[in-house]
């Protein structure tokens, strides 16, 4: 996946994160919402590290390409 598929993939998740977020607002999540809010942001977390990644590969002279995706449970318990 190139930088800009990412990057449009991560605006598509963000807009979905806002409509259930705003959704919670009153009534709150039904429990698949909660769910799927939750998966939206692990999704949001991968494809952001997969960004780095290329990113940091291209800065280094390495091929962008050679990145993959981290599972959820690698990349959700980095330090912030």
């Amino acid at each position: 996946m190139a930088d800009g598929e990412i990057l449009g993939r991560i605006d598509e998740l963000i807009a979905e994160e806002h409509e259930l977020r705003s959704r919670s607002v009153g009534v709150g999540l039904s429990g698949g919402d909660k769910e799927r809010l939750t998966a939206v942001e692990q999704q949001l977390d991968q494809c952001w590290d997969l960004l780095r990644q290329r990113r940091a590969k291209t800065e280094f002279h390495e091929n962008p390409d050679d990145a993959a995706a981290r599972p959820v449970s690698e990349v959700e318990s980095y330090r912030q």
